[in-house]
């Protein structure tokens, strides 16, 4: 999806710009490469800079309430320093490096409900302005994609996914943000966990998982919340070995049922979220029902036979729209 705006900041007959982004999904981690198009406007101008923005829509929490706003996560200056001249048209191609954390949006080419998008800023002259912006899709590393497939395996279903700014106390997240993948449990747990939340962060020696239990309510006790680190490795292991890993994560997440009690010694460490939870907090999206355990690859969570999360939302533009050009985007995860 490409999006072609004239630059206002820079007045009426200024250059364009377009950025095309590869067709492939990118990964965590990985390469994105692609193509900014500038075309002259009605004078000759210099090019100071070019930046792409790697910017997300997020939960962010507010005086009164939580709201949705623009997080720049990553920039990348790709180019500038060249004359364009009038009318004339002139490509850069670029290859970057996306962040290890960077969220997923895409699984098995279904939607999982997170926005993320690169926005293209031209500065000519001293006025910047944001001349682009292309969704962006990015697909789960191998050991994530075999998680979540674990989780489908073992009976668990997927409900949806946020992003949420904060910082996960006792990882080591780097983003201003983090993603939540909410799934919810088969029958013979339904009794004493309401959903699941599972928290991705990679980098390049290994991915950390986080998974946080919302305990039901007891007969004498509210219901609270039990979180567990993990460490796992991006090694490549048959799916039974990354079942019974799975498996036993969630043992002792489960296991942690006592409403006042500290997690089993044997868990990895247990870092709480900054950011407070709210019931009904999340973004809402229709429930995948059961999941076919067992299946090939496309079980995973649940997706599987046309169920996917919340909406999909047909134009990256419709999800930013409203940010205005004052560079509210970056400060909300700074």
């Amino acid at each position: 999806m490409v999006f072609k705006k004239l630059l206002g900041a820079l007045g009426v007959g200024g250059p364009s710009v377009d950025t095309v982004l590869q067709p492939d999904p990118a990964l965590p981690g990985g390469a994105l490469s692609g193509e900014v198009r500038l075309k002259g406007g009605a004078s000759d101008v210099t090019v100071e800079g070019i930046t792409l923005l790697l910017v997300a829509r997020a939960e962010m929490e507010g005086r009164d309430e939580e709201h949705e706003g623009t997080v720049v996560l990553e920039r990348f200056t790709v180019g500038g320093g060249f004359r364009l001249a009038e009318g004339a048209e002139h490509s850069v191609p670029f290859t970057v490096t996306l962040p290890w954390e960077t969220p997923v949006t895409h699984l098995h080419g279904q939607h999982l409900g997170p926005v993320l998008g690169i926005r293209t800023e031209l500065e000519v002259a001293g006025a910047r302005d944001k001349g682009d912006l292309d969704a962006l899709t990015v697909a789960p590393l191998p050991a994530q994609e075999a998680i979540l497939e674990a989780f489908g395996q073992l009976g668990y279903g997927f409900k949806s996914a946020d992003l949420e700014v904060g910082h996960i106390r006792g990882t080591g997240q780097q983003l201003p943000c983090y993603q939540e993948i909410e799934i919810v449990p088969p029958a013979e747990h339904a009794h004493a966990v309401n959903e699941i939340e599972v928290t991705f962060l990679a980098s390049p020696g290994g991915l950390e998982v986080v998974i946080e239990a919302d305990k039901r309510a007891g007969l004498f006790s509210g219901s609270h919340d039990t979180v567990h680190r993990f460490t796992t490795s991006h090694h490549s292991v048959p799916q039974a070995d990354r079942n019974a890993e799975v498996d036993g994560w969630l043992r002792q997440v489960i296991g942690a049922h006592a409403a006042h009690a500290a997690p089993y010694p044997y868990a990895q460490g247990g870092g709480h979220h900054d950011a407070h939870h709210h019931d009904g907090h999340h973004r809402s999206g229709p429930s995948t029902g059961a999941v076919v355990a067992g299946v090939a690859a496309g079980a995973a969570v649940g997706i599987v036979g046309g169920m996917v999360a919340a909406e999909v939302i047909d134009e990256i533009g419709d999800a930013f729209e409203g940010d205005d050009d004052g560079g509210g985007e970056g400060d909300e995860g700074e």
